[in-house]
């Protein structure tokens, strides 16, 4: 291509010299006529050529991906049968994205289900502490409209999960004030009634601290 283009200059130069000498205005206007067409064809070459280059040079920068955001899920719904612990994630569109972009992870006692390149986030759901144990072997997932649903296969089948992990079922327990046998009864009493406004709600706390007045008022006037 480039030398087509100094070809033609050549031709236009050389032309351009002869009509300079040129005395006979017929021959002038003939030379100038054939130049006029050398140079129209110049400038489309240079177009073409221009053209070819910015393609090229457009071909040759990697095209960047929109950044990703990763985003931790928190909330779920659950179910169960005897084989089965059901976990319900609601992700719209989720149906939408590659199927390799959807999977999850399991051990004997975790999952982590994780979603990539949905509307440009990284979703996780990890959950620790399994109530009881699973099978990652049999445990699988599926895609739904909108939703994906985690099959945890139950190492034993029949057993009814009151909670999803070991630190919700604590969490729930009640806790039993413990007395110390040794100590005096009412360092005793001091202590759990140090225990039930820690663990107590509002109404709880402005009771105790009630009580601990007016207590304390009766030793004072005694």
């Amino acid at each position: 291509m480039s030398a087509k283009l100094e070809e033609l200059r050549n031709d236009i130069a050389e032309l351009n010299k002869f009509l300079d000498s040129a005395e006979r205005q017929k021959v002038r206007d003939i030379l100038s006529i054939e130049i006029r067409k050398l140079e129209t064809e110049l400038i489309t070459l240079k177009e073409v050529t221009e053209k070819n280059t910015v393609s090229n040079v457009t071909g040759a920068v990697p095209v960047s991906k929109p950044k990703c955001y990763e985003v931790k899920l928190n909330n779920y719904a659950w179910d169960q049968s005897d084989k089965f612990v059901k976990i319900f994630v609601t992700l719209k569109n989720v149906q939408t994205v590659d199927s390799s972009n959807v999977f999850c992870e399991f051990t004997s006692r975790s999952m982590e289900l994780k979603v990539n390149g949905l509307d440009n986030r990284n979703y996780s759901l990890p959950i620790k502490n399994l109530l009881e144990e699973i099978d990652p072997q049999t445990s699988h997932w599926k895609v739904k409209t909108d939703t994906v649903v985690v099959f945890l296969a139950k190492k034993k089948v029949g057993t009814k999960w009151s909670h999803m992990t070991s630190f919700e079922k604590k969490a729930s327990e009640p806790r039993v004030p413990k007395f110390d046998s040794g100590e005096d009864p009412s360092a005793g009493l001091m202590s759990m009634m140090r225990q039930m406004y820690e663990d107590g709600d509002d109404d709880m706390k402005r009771t105790i601290a009630k009580a601990w007045t007016e207590s304390q008022q009766k030793q004072m006037a005694i």
